[in-house]
């Protein structure tokens, strides 16, 4: 097959100026070719790291590449094989399929055998093999024919199998700061090979401050937006020098990055309920926007917000509850855009009411004690005598009926004899109540 007899590694690093080039988006043409032009992500690559040290020395053991999109995971893999021997070979988990893998894995495993070269797999967007599927990748990390490098967006924690994991070594790309971004622009304006140098154009800060605010992180989206900028407002042979309103002008607005199925989905929902639980309607009203202008499906939110009303308001307000049914009523039959003032209106009502955890508290205790304590008998008195026999079995003995008893049957135990001292229910911060009254008091 090719891919065994060559072992040249595809063109990530353009090395020269070609029209092919040229015509590549500039994010492509402006991938760094040597570490000291990968910005933002010092603390995994600057040297002396031991990462960096690894790749210099050869000795690149598996590798999940974790970061969201623009990060440099692409960037990484290239520069890994750049400066490695092995033969590099990439592969793209959107565009194949298993067969495809299947196929390169062997030729990998007869390039070792054969020639004692590695094989340095780039498996990109590697959470989009099933949890089966990434079990083909197994035997060759552990006999040593593939040094597999994954990269993926999503928390590998949820989406890469333990046994890949325990075999690789997790790297965690962060989104890039200003700082990183910044100096990314500056280079793409200046370099007159790969960059925009040639068109001698200059930004204003303020346009410069928009573009970086755009990129959110994500050196790609900035680039792709620059490019698109430039060629709107720049003449060729004429200098120029674009504004902040040239730049709202050309981009118009901007998506927010939010993956409805990935790591960011979990990590906005959990932000919006910590805050209603800390009683913040500001910051709860934030991660709404954020969650609603992200795409997330508004039902989503509303059940969530049912579960909070009972785990965290409980009976501190039982009208809690009520209120998250009625929002979530709401968005099955008014929908957006008109549903969000229904949500705001939950929401708002919800981070301010106050807070009881008594309820959960109390199910999670009895949920221990019935699984520690296994199936205790129920006591005879509450058991139903529905035959004689039964009644004969003493079944219902003793039970006095709470509407015709004048104490309401209050001091009638109901738990088992193993049992009969427990208390699960422990409200709290409620004033003028005994510690009796605790006991069956709804506070």
């Amino acid at each position: 097959m090719e891919l065994f007899e060559s072992s040249s590694q595809p063109d990530l690093f353009p090395q020269q100026e070609s029209s092919a080039n040229r015509q590549a988006p500039l994010a492509d043409r402006m991938r760094p070719q040597e570490f000291s032009d990968f910005v933002g992500q010092e603390d995994v690559l600057a040297e002396g790291q031991p990462l960096r040290v690894a790749i210099e020395q050869d000795r690149v053991p598996s590798l999940i590449l974790w970061g969201p999109p623009g990060s440099g995971k692409t960037t990484l893999a290239g520069l890994i094989a750049k400066k490695t021997q092995a033969a590099f070979v990439p592969f793209s988990a959107v565009l194949s399929g298993v067969p495809e893998l299947r196929g390169l894995l062997k030729t990998a495993q007869q390039r070792r055998k054969v020639s004692g070269q590695r094989t340095l797999l780039f498996v990109d967007e590697i959470h989009r093999f099933n949890k089966a599927q990434q079990d083909a990748f197994l035997p060759y990390v552990e006999r040593g024919d593939i040094t597999l490098i994954g990269a993926t967006t999503q928390n590998p924690s949820f989406e890469v199998i333990a046994p890949l994991l325990s075999r690789s070594l997790v790297v965690v790309l962060k989104p890039l700061n200003d700082e990183a971004l910044g100096r990314i622009l500056d280079r793409a304006l200046t370099d007159t090979i790969r960059g925009l140098g040639a068109s001698s154009v200059t930004l204003a800060p303020e346009a410069k401050h928009l573009l970086m605010g755009y990129g959110n992180g994500d050196a790609r989206s900035m680039l792709t937006a620059l490019e698109f900028v430039v060629g709107q407002f720049s003449a060729p042979g004429k200098s120029a020098t674009i504004a902040q309103s040239q730049v709202e002008q050309a981009l118009k607005s901007k998506a927010l990055r939010y993956d409805r199925d990935g790591e960011e989905h979990y990590n906005l929902i959990s932000a919006f309920i910590k805050s209603m639980r800390d009683s913040d309607p500001d910051g709860a009203l934030y991660w709404l926007a954020r969650m609603l202008e992200g795409g997330e499906d508004p039902k989503f939110i509303a059940r969530r917000m049912m579960i909070f009303a009972s785990e965290d308001i409980g009976m501190a307000d039982p009208q809690g509850l009520l209120i998250a049914s009625a929002v979530f009523h709401a968005v099955e039959v008014i929908g957006l855009p008109e549903v969000q003032i229904n949500l705001a209106h939950g929401v708002t009502y919800l981070a301010t009411a106050p807070k009881s955890n008594a309820s959960y508290a109390a199910l999670l205790a009895a949920r221990k004690d019935a699984k520690e304590k296994g199936n205790l008998p129920v006591p005879l008195h509450l058991r139903n005598a529905v035959t004689s026999f039964m009644k004969d079995l003493e079944y219902g003995k003793g039970y006095r009926y709470a509407h015709d008893d004048p104490k309401g049957a209050k001091d009638q135990t109901h738990l088992p004899e193993e049992l009969k001292d427990r208390r699960y229910y422990r409200p709290k911060n409620k004033p003028n109540v005994d510690e009796e009254e605790d006991i069956t008091s709804p506070w």
